[in-house]
């Protein structure tokens, strides 16, 4: 068991600057000996979930966050010149309040307080600290940066709102011996914990695995900023160490102070969350005649049968009683009543929809409540393909739709109004670097010639990995072998494979 607990944790979701992505992350602290870690990415919560089933799966405690931006004054303010200026401010997840609070933290920061970057602020703060855990950050900490103002009284202060905020409230250190303002911060976090009864904590500010990843690292951020590397007032974290530390380095440098290690652990044991990714939560569907859901679905694919074949055949009868059978053992009832709603009510109002993409194609139940337009009896598709009870577990069907651009806004706002607001959401998908724009974009980095990294890339097979093409490619192995400018660039450019941007 570990003494220690990484709690300021970047991953690639950190879209600027953060390198680690969550397998690799999960499984360097794993590999550390470590029995949790924690996730805070800048602003977001975009890889909780990834991460705490990965995290389970390697037996490892998650401990969600967020490393939250703070408006200089008030989340509503966007004042050229003032109002681009911000605080960090850590925030974990204690328990489901914690959880819950979190969330409409990062959703308010972005609808409502987004001026460069989704912000909040104490007025907000208050409302929604409760199940939080609060951590002063680093040097763009609102303390840290009161103290290097020299604003002392007001540092104070804000520690002191903090701490009513917050069910539990701690002064971050972090050992950059490279960074003068961050040893001018260390020094009077130190005396606002005595002065205050604050407890301690310790911390890295991880943006990268391994020390040798802070050239990667610095890569990614020129890439995502557009910078050259010349420049010397371009963004950077290259001045010091901001790797993922050994348990006995991070103990060697808070050796004078080792109640920061300690607490880790207690902050550790008091974050107690589990994330519910079992339970089913539909909307109401509001079925007529105080039928039951089941009822209802058998009753529109009946009158399916009529307006799709004419007649009662027994093959249609037989499939049809399969797949109702399947799908009320499995209680998605409501899921198909509520699909075949917006998908029809879309097609009365004139907006084109698809006729049906994937395996929900083989369903005969789509094809008879007008959700897809695709005979599954005509083409001998298969049901099993979509909606399988015999698997050893069943995942909640999947209905790919297709909307038309002009027109699926409309659809979205139906269901909205339908089941509320807050019943209905937009998932969000990242690009990610491909090996052969990663190859591109480090050698423009690097200042190597587009040609030839042009060429390089060019060595790549499309959706082959840099891995893959070492293995299958001869003549890019040999490249890599002999010359040592693409040694370096592959490298390089493996590390921030696969990372979001």
């Amino acid at each position: 068991m570990s003494d220690f607990t990484h709690l300021h944790v970047h991953s690639h979701y950190s879209l600027l600057d953060g390198l680690p992505k969550i397998d690799e992350l999960v499984n360097y602290a794993a590999q550390q000996g470590m029995d949790a870690v924690a996730l805070t990415d800048h602003g977001v919560l975009y890889g909780a979930v990834e991460f705490y089933k990965k995290a389970k799966d390697k037996g490892i405690k998650p401990i969600i966050g967020c490393e939250l931006y703070e408006a200089y004054e008030r989340m509503g303010q966007k004042r050229p010149n003032i109002d681009d200026q911000r605080y960090h401010l850590l925030t974990l997840v204690k328990n489901e309040q914690g959880y819950q609070n979190l969330v409409k933290l990062v959703t308010e920061a972005h609808l409502k307080g987004f001026y460069y970057k989704p912000r909040v602020d104490e007025y907000l703060l208050q409302e929604h600290g409760e199940g939080l855990i609060g951590m002063s950050a680093c040097v763009q900490g609102k303390i840290p940066q009161l103290i290097l103002e020299g604003n002392l009284e007001q540092a104070e202060k804000t520690a002191r709102n903090y701490k009513d905020i917050f069910d539990e409230f701690y002064l971050e250190l972090e050992h950059h011996p490279n960074l003068e303002e961050q040893q001018k911060v260390n020094k009077k976090i130190k005396e606002l914990s005595k002065e205050l009864d604050l407890p301690l904590i310790a911390t890295n500010d991880v943006h990268y695995l391994k020390e040798k990843d802070s050239e990667a690292q610095d890569i990614l951020m020129m890439i995502n900023t557009n910078a050259d590397r010349d420049d010397p007032q371009r963004l950077t974290m290259k001045k010091d160490d901001f790797s993922f530390r050994s348990e006995q380095r991070m103990k060697e440098d808070f050796g004078d102070v080792p109640q920061a290690i300690e607490n880790t652990q207690k902050l550790k044991e008091a974050c107690n969350f589990d994330l519910d990714l079992e339970t089913t939560r539909l909307p109401q569907f509001e079925v007529p005649d105080e039928k039951t859901a089941d009822e209802y679905l058998r009753e529109l694919c009946l009158e399916g049968v009529e307006q799709r074949y004419g007649e009662k055949t027994d093959p249609v009868m037989k499939r049809l009683n399969r797949e109702l059978s399947v799908i009320e053992d499995l209680n998605f009832a409501s899921y198909f009543l509520i699909v075949q709603d917006f998908v029809n009510w879309a097609k009365k109002h004139h907006i084109v929809v698809g006729p049906g993409r994937g395996s929900a194609g083989g369903s005969l139940v789509s094809y008879l409540l007008n959700i897809t337009d695709i005979n599954p009896l005509k083409y001998n598709l298969i049901f099993e393909r979509f909606l399988n009870p015999g698997r050893a577990k069943v995942s909640f069907p999947d209905i790919d739709l297709d909307f038309t651009d002009r027109r699926r806004d409309e659809v979205i706002e139906y269901v909205a109004d339908k089941y509320g607001q807050d019943k209905v959401a937009q998932i969000i998908t990242f690009g990610t670097m491909a090996a052969r724009g990663v190859i591109r974009d480090v050698g423009r980095v690097l200042g190597y010639s587009y040609d030839y990294c042009d060429k390089i890339a060019k060595m790549i097979p499309m959706q082959m990995s840099l891995d893959e093409t070492l293995e299958e490619i001869q003549e890019f192995k040999e490249l890599y072998q002999q010359d040592e400018k693409a040694e370096k660039l592959i490298n390089l450019g493996k590390k921030l494979e696969g990372v979001a941007r």
